[in-house]
């Protein structure tokens, strides 16, 4: 059991690399005006995304498996609004500390770990739990990224995965390569 909990904890680091490396593929698309762009005023700007993935990643990896994931210095409600200092640099400064952070929190986490339990906002789970909880919140706004940063780009979009009508090809060369590596 041990081994696979190992391997999950691998697979989750996995993950969440591959969600932060496709946030930032599509924001480096878009312009800082863009980067702060609403859409109307019942959404939020990929830089007002940022700036609550950037306090929630801070606030619940911060001494994870010691104290509540919703610190008592977190203005969540103030992550929805930008001031002046929120610049597009300032901004991915957070964001890449967040990451980092978070990386960290799980890279020192053992196997044994994902049975203990931590609280966020006094509500037990298990570090199993609160991860799988980290990640589908990530993937959420990841997502929510994507589609703004397609959004502002437009016609010059660079794909982050697959062209479309470009599936079986993909497909056929990935079994291609797979199977040159099984014949060496």
């Amino acid at each position: 059991m041990s081994e696979f909990r190992q391997e999950y904890l691998a697979d989750l680091r996995t993950q969440f690399a591959k969600l932060r490396g496709t946030a930032e593929r599509a924001m480096a698309q878009v312009g800082d005006a863009d980067f702060a762009r609403l859409a109307d005023a019942e959404n939020n700007s990929i830089a007002i995304i940022v700036k609550h993935i950037s306090g929630n990643l801070r606030s619940r990896c911060t001494d994870f498996l010691t104290s509540d994931g919703e610190k008592p210095d977190r203005d969540r409600d103030g992550e929805f609004v930008l001031h002046p200092p929120d610049t597009r640099a300032h901004l991915l400064n957070q964001w890449t500390g967040a990451w980092d952070l978070l990386d960290a929190t799980v890279a020192s986490l053992k196997p044994d770990d994902l049975q203990r339990t931590v609280f966020i906002r006094a509500e037990p789970h298990t570090v199993g739990q609160a991860l799988q909880r980290h990640l589908g919140h990530l993937a959420y706004h990841v997502g929510q990224i994507v589609l703004l940063a397609k959004h502002w780009v437009g016609p010059s979009w660079q794909t982050l995965t697959i062209p479309r009508g470009q599936s079986k090809a993909y497909t056929q060369a990935k079994q291609e390569q797979l199977s040159g590596r099984r014949g060496t």
